[in-house]
């Protein structure tokens, strides 16, 4: 005995079944959004330091953060990163690598401002280290 093959009652069958069966299907808002509230749009907040910002995004939004203005070889890099899509690895990889430059830089400017990082900068200290660091890279080149 055959049963009648029906395709309109196969489970499953169509893309999109009824929503109130389907579990990514929205439901009701608790609380409701209110009707017709708009919110004024804010002022836009001063531009005083370089702001990066997306390509992807036409303008400044109207508030943004201003810790770290870009400077430095950490800025060069940052000015780099912005230049590639958010979506892209390089952009977020290059913005890394420019905070760790960063740290590098503010150590270096917590150092030359300390009292004894003055006479650190004197030229004869200045070259001793360029020596010793002349010295080390020749030896590691040796060893291998």
């Amino acid at each position: 005995m055959s049963v009648p093959h029906e395709p309109t009652r196969a489970p499953g069958r169509g893309a999109d079944p009824d929503q109130r069966r389907r579990p990514a299907a929205a439901s009701e808002r608790t609380p409701p959004r209110l009707q017709g509230a708009r919110h004024p749009t804010p002022e836009p907040q001063p531009r005083r330091v370089e702001i990066l910002h997306s390509i992807e995004r036409p303008g400044l939004t109207p508030v943004f953060g201003t810790s770290v203005p870009p400077s430095g070889l950490s800025g060069v890099m940052r000015r780099l990163a912005f230049r590639h899509s958010e979506s892209d690895l390089r952009h977020w990889l290059m913005l890394m690598a420019a905070d760790r430059v960063n740290v590098v830089e503010g150590l270096v400017e917590d150092v030359r401002h300390s009292p004894w990082g003055r006479r650190l900068t004197h030229p004869a200290v200045l070259g001793g280290v360029a020596v010793l660091g002349a010295l080390w890279l020749v030896r590691r080149a040796r060893r291998r």
